[in-house]
């Protein structure tokens, strides 16, 4: 009888998925006001970036509007429409000129912003703080519409004020947007000029979190300001540094059709043709959905792998995303 008492008595262990479970539960409800602020951009991406991966079948299958998705037949061989991508005589061309374009993006694009916020940060005079601030981040709400008629305005070869400066100082007039070799720099020069506000708002925010109390021991120590840009800014900004690299990576094949779409001509067309663009004229001017799904597809992956990679190397040296 004791025994049985106090095996009645004693109590129960619960299993370890239920107590887990009770805690993820009581976390949730304690925290109920912050997912209720997260749900709306939870089903923005489930509704326009989760839903429309349905579509993704449409590489594999010769796709008909009149048919649908469901109604089209299966490609024969199932990956013919990567073949044809392939086998383009376009193909190396294409590569090459989004890899170039976007590499020089991603390398000469990284450093300016974090330029621009160190200045800033370091600026102690608040309305040229203020000043520099709003006309560095003032681009990146212009439309590449707006930046062409600028960009027209300064390098067209006729009446173009660059050129007018050159013909009146006794030279030639140059043809910055109709010259292979000149419109990969005016790309990315121009991709620079507008986005140099925004990363370097990021870059501040990320310099925002740095103990001051680090600053005030370094200065103590004698530190100069040069020393504390290298030793105590850089370093508390590397993870942002990193964590915008490897997302930069993810769209190393986005070469930016909006801006070369606007940007381009029949006659830079081997300097400036993309992947994008390409699929453009071919995939969707031509109806050739199919096509178009299949080079989204390949673009996709590669990128898929490049973060999983980058991450991966990222987080040997202490830094990364997840």
């Amino acid at each position: 009888m004791r025994t049985g008492q106090l095996e009645t008595n004693a109590p129960r262990m619960q299993p370890a998925s239920q107590t887990k479970l009770q805690s993820a539960l009581k976390a949730f409800w304690r925290f109920r006001a912050f997912y209720v602020m997260l749900l709306p951009g939870v089903i923005y991406f489930i509704v326009f970036r989760y839903f429309p991966m349905y579509g993704v079948i449409i590489a594999f299958k010769d796709f008909s509007i009149m048919d649908g998705i469901t109604g089209s037949a299966w490609a024969d061989p199932w990956f013919k429409h990567f073949q044809a991508f392939y086998e383009s005589p376009y193909f190396s061309q294409l590569l090459t000129n989004t890899l170039l374009i976007s590499c020089y993006k991603l390398i000469w694009g990284t450093f300016p912003p974090i330029i621009v916020a160190i200045l800033l940060n370091e600026c102690r005079i608040r309305w040229l703080k203020s000043i520099v601030q709003t006309l560095t981040y003032m681009p990146h709400f212009l439309s590449w519409v707006i930046i062409f008629g600028i960009l027209l305005t300064l390098f067209s070869q006729n009446g173009g004020l660059v050129n007018r400066w050159i013909v009146e100082m006794g030279g030639e007039s140059i043809p910055f947007l109709t010259s292979t070799e000149y419109f990969r720099s005016i790309l990315v020069g121009s991709e620079i000029w507008q986005n140099l506000g925004w990363g370097a708002i990021i870059y501040l925010a990320a310099m925002a979190g740095i103990d001051p109390t680090l600053y005030e021991a370094a200065k103590v120590d004698g530190a100069s300001r040069m020393r504390m840009i290298w030793h105590i800014t850089l370093p508390g900004i590397r993870s942002i540094i990193v964590l915008l690299f490897v997302l930069k990576l993810g769209h190393l094949l986005d070469a930016g059709f909006d801006q070369i779409y606007i940007l381009y001509n029949i006659q830079v067309y081997p300097v400036a043709d993309i992947l994008d663009t390409w699929v453009y004229r071919t995939g969707l001017q031509q109806l050739n959905f199919s096509l178009a799904s299949a080079v989204g597809l390949f673009k996709s992956v590669i990128g898929l792998i490049l973060v999983l990679g980058a991450n991966r190397v990222a987080k040997k040296w202490g830094e990364s995303i997840w």
